[in-house]
């Protein structure tokens, strides 16, 4: 199947074949023909399968077939949970519509809202916006929803887990309720399903892989350290594979912020991004670190939403999440677009029972191996359960394993009782120093 034969309009295929795209992925083959039909839907794939097209292109197909009187209104409405997100949605309807005579907006938070209520003044056809700011339009005054015909919510298992359900309920009941209501979403969860029941008549449903399957694109790999020698571990697998760009996930902004200075200090560029940052700061981050002038962006999981690079090769998980689907969103940010892609995991004796519960949702076990130098002393629990605090310390006891594509650190030699010494190594290339075993 080509673009072309899905019936979008010439101004959109020539549009499409300026980006290079000639055959639609699974997802766009299924959603987009649903869409047109004026279908409710429920659509689920894999990150970087191509959803925002899958959506983004039907909208712009059925606004190209009407005809404008006087003011212009909000006809289709796209919510995402993010302002990164809510950018690269409003990109893509630039980038697609280019040939369309069409007003497009973003509205979101972090930034000063009157340039966004001149903006809607002017009168626009398509806009995408974060639930809270939009809300504050309503409030204001400064937005009509009244005249919207298509809702499309963008990463809605994430616009669940950061708490909008509420915003989202108030939103969708000011809209008519003829609209035409598309949920997209990396996975199919409980709550998004009582979600679709509420808002969605009788909607198709599109599964391109089974839920909370991660990219086949991606080699998935557990480097085993001690918490106190991951960030040392971290510069030494970015030196001694000579990466060049790589993303690197925690879970606190707080850990981003220190993680991303001692990289620095390492010699790593590195920069961090997330919730605290001003949306001028987040913006000059990702544009860095798309182009190359910075290797490492350090990121919690809300600030990586929208971050779209198709050749992505690396992401790193420094801490793992809490949520095992957020380990499936994280390394969803290579291996996009038919890439291969990497991601590494380091994990630590407390962090064990999280790794379990990310082999079960994913249904297979991630290959764990121990870099040479980096052995942990700490022991990993025999069983999943959450650990107790505290415990035994003891050396060793892993298989020795290799770092893929680079070269192993000093092996422990006769008797086995040598540690390397903990020391931060320049620009992530030096190797552990042994001590005397006197030490």
């Amino acid at each position: 199947m080509t673009f072309d034969d899905l019936g979008l309009s010439k101004g959109l295929l020539r549009a499409v074949a300026d980006q290079g795209y000639s055959e639609p992925t699974p997802v766009q083959q299924q959603a987009i023909p649903l869409i047109l039909q004026g279908r409710d839907l429920m659509a689920s794939a894999q990150t970087g399968t191509g959803k925002t097209a899958g959506f983004v292109l039907p909208i712009l197909h059925k606004l190209s077939l009407e005809r404008y009187k006087g003011r212009r209104e909000i006809r289709a409405l796209v919510l995402t949970p993010t302002r990164e997100l809510a950018a690269q949605v409003s990109d893509s309807v630039s980038t697609y519509g280019k040939y369309m005579l069409l007003r497009q907006a973003a509205v979101f938070g972090g930034v000063r809202i009157q340039p966004q209520i001149q903006k809607l003044r002017r009168g626009v056809d398509v806009l995408v916006a974060t639930p809270g700011r939009l809300l504050d339009h309503v409030n204001q005054g400064t937005v009509d929803l009244s005249t919207v015909d298509m809702v499309v919510l963008d990463e809605a298992d994430r616009m669940l887990d950061m708490g909008f359900i509420h915003d989202i309920r108030k939103i969708l009941s000011i809209t008519p309720e003829t609209r035409q209501t598309v949920l997209f979403s990396a996975t199919f969860s409980n709550p998004i399903k009582r979600l679709a029941d509420e808002f969605l008549s009788q909607p198709a449903l599109v599964e391109v892989t089974p839920r909370n399957t991660a990219s086949e694109n991606v080699d998935q790999s557990v480097y085993l350290v001690d918490q106190h020698r991951k960030r040392e571990l971290l510069s030494f697998i970015i030196g001694d594979g000579n990466w060049q760009q790589v993303l690197v996930f925690t879970r606190t902004k707080h850990g981003a912020d220190r993680l991303a200075r001692q990289l620095a200090q390492d010699g790593l560029k590195t920069t961090a991004i997330h919730g605290n940052k001003s949306q001028a700061a987040r913006s000059r981050a990702l544009s860095d670190f798309k182009r190359g002038s910075v290797q490492v962006l350090v990121a919690t999981d809300v600030a990586a939403r929208g971050l779209d690079i198709d050749t992505l090769p690396h992401v790193v998980n420094f801490e793992l999440p809490n949520v095992p689907e957020d380990y499936v969103h994280r390394i969803g940010r290579t291996g996009r677009a038919g890439n291969e892609g990497e991601a590494v995991s380091l994990v630590c004796a407390d962090e064990f029972y999280l790794l379990k519960n990310i082999e079960r949702l994913l249904k297979r076990d991630i290959p764990k191996n121990v870099i040479p130098g980096y052995e942990p002393e700490t022991p990993m629990p025999t069983r999943s359960s959450r650990p107790r605090r505290g415990g035994g310390r003891r050396r060793g006891g892993y298989g020795q394993g290799r770092f893929k594509g680079g070269r192993s650190g000093p092996s422990r030699g006769g008797g086995g009782s040598a540690r390397p010494e903990r020391r931060r190594s320049p620009v992530g290339s030096a190797r552990p120093q042994k001590r005397s075993q006197t030490a």
